[in-house]
């Protein structure tokens, strides 16, 4: 779920918030876009491939965090927590369902695509599907140490995220009759 993947950018910079809050807001904002970014590939490409990289992912984010803990600024900060949060959208997406329009009936078996081994990982569904009951309850305890913690806007966004997931998950296996029809 959208909303689970940018609180998740939002915790991972929660270390900026605690020990450098001049660079706060950046970080938040990245992470947040950075766990967003992926999902992209749903209008371009080919979801959970085309922009998904569960393993590539790191080659990128590792060096940025490197660069950001050696000479920490608004630019690196951002970058660091932006290209981590982008890497563990892909490894989210594993532990969940396939893409799939009903993933509740667990018809596939491709969760997320690995480029180094030119092959799909397989779903684990430790949260069966996004918007299932678990992923608004991930969404809500993510959402937590942000609504108290974090500057502004950042409470009011993640009480947003809780509302908006919350109100997907009460109607999400509703939707594909609605997809299906809108798709063709």
């Amino acid at each position: 779920m959208a909303f689970t993947h940018a609180l998740v950018g939002a915790a991972l910079a929660a270390p900026v918030v605690a020990f450098a809050p001049e660079l706060a807001v950046p970080a938040v904002l990245a992470g947040m876009v950075g766990g967003l970014v992926p999902d992209v590939d749903l209008f371009v490409g080919r979801h959970r491939r085309t922009l998904h990289f569960p393993i590539l992912g790191w080659a990128l984010a590792l060096p940025a965090v490197a660069l950001a803990l050696f000479a920490p600024g608004v630019a690196t900060v951002a970058a660091a927590v932006g290209t981590v949060s982008f890497a563990v959208h892909a490894g989210m997406d594993a532990l969940g369902a396939g893409d799939e329009v009903r993933p509740w009936e667990r018809t596939s078996r491709e969760a997320v695509y690995d480029h180094l081994r030119g092959k799909w990982v397989e779903p684990r569904f430790w949260i069966r599907y996004d918007g299932a009951p678990e992923d608004a309850v991930a969404t809500a305890i993510l959402a937590a140490p942000v609504v108290v913690f974090y500057p502004d806007p950042f409470p009011a966004i993640a009480t947003a995220c809780v509302v908006l997931g919350v109100g997907y998950a009460v109607v999400r296996r509703r939707l594909p009759p609605v997809v299906e029809e809108f798709v063709g």
